[in-house]
Formats: structure tokens, sequence, C-alpha cells
């Protein structure tokens, strides 16, 4: 696994053999980086990475100059990775946590800017994930909300959904939160 771009450009981790998860394709991630950078100010992006996996996401998050990227993974050989890889760096803007990706987001109260998904593609609840991190404080308005997914997921009738791309086995759904407006929230008086 590699950074692919950013002050860790070329930085490379050895992910064990024995490890389930699998690492986005280095072309997928180019490309997810090359969309998100339409959406987003890296520098300016406080980011979340649920299922973390081997990390190699929050590497590129950090990579880019995220003042702040929170990483949850529930399985502890992998946590144990993402925390040695972290280490590694030195980089004060990470913070592993090990846990439940979902119970993390029914419990958060902290705000994010981008909200990254990469669950298992056999997760039970796979199709529920735009709902369960768009309707939470976890993902602040006007953020948006990336989820991996295999093919057999379509999400474009998703009221928050702004577009799917596909790089081989690998598909992205990108979501936008809605903005409240006033009008939409009164207030009693």
């Amino acid at each position: 696994m590699r950074v692919i771009t950013g002050k860790y450009k070329g930085r490379r981790f050895e992910v064990p053999r024995t490890f389930k998860a699998r690492p986005t394709t280095d072309f997928a991630k180019e490309n997810l980086f090359n969309v998100l950078r339409s959406y987003l100010d890296f520098e300016e992006t406080r980011a979340l990475d649920l299922f973390g996996g081997t990390g190699s996401i929050t590497l590129e998050l950090l990579s880019r100059g995220c003042p702040k990227v929170v990483v949850v993974e529930q399985d502890r050989k992998h946590f144990s990775f993402i925390q040695s890889t972290l280490r590694s760096l030195q980089d004060t803007a990470s913070i592993p946590l090990c846990g439940d990706a979902l119970r993390f987001v029914a419990k958060c109260k902290e705000e994010f800017d981008l909200v990254f998904a990469d669950p298992p593609y056999a997760l039970p609840e796979l199709a529920e994930l735009p709902e369960r991190v768009l309707s939470r404080p976890v993902l602040k308005a006007g953020g948006i909300f990336v989820l991996e997914h295999g093919k057999n997921h379509d999400f474009s009738k998703h009221p928050c959904f702004l577009e799917h791309r596909a790089y081989g086995s690998v598909n992205f759904s990108f979501f936008r939160k809605q903005e409240v407006s006033i009008s939409e929230n009164p207030t009693t008086e």
C-alpha cells in the first residue's frame, strides 16, 4: 500500500497477507481524490474514515493536509496496523479509534466535513449507510459523504445523492448533506 500524493507521497506500508481488508486500489484512490478535490479544500477538511481497514484513505487524507482525521476500525489486528502506520508518520492530525463504525455514527456528536465509509461489501446494513450518516450530526450541513460499495447497489434515488463513479469493481457514491434553511426549521414563539 502506498500514499499517492501530498506530503507523504511515495511512502509504502506493507499490509500483512493475512488481512481480510482490501485496500482501495491506487487507481480507484487516485480518481476518488480527484473527484473530492472538486468538492473540498483538504487543508480545511475535518474527516472521518469509517471501516478504516488498512488505513489507506486516512493516509491519503493526512498526506493532503487535513487538519483532523478520525479513523474507526473494529478489527483489532487492522486497528493495530493502522496505529503503527500512523505512529510512524508522527502526524498529530490523526485519531485512530478501535470500535464499531455503526455505533460510532449513532453516538458521535462531533461534525465532520467529509465522512468516508468503506464497509465490507457483504455488510447487511450497507444499503442503510447513507441515511444513517446523513441523518446524524456526524456530517455537517453541506458536508460530503462517500460510500465505497460493490456494483449491486444504486443510491441514485437518494435525495442527497450527487454522483456515482466506478473504477473497475470499485464503486463510489457521493452525497452532500443538505443545508437546513430557516424556513424549514421554524421556531415557535
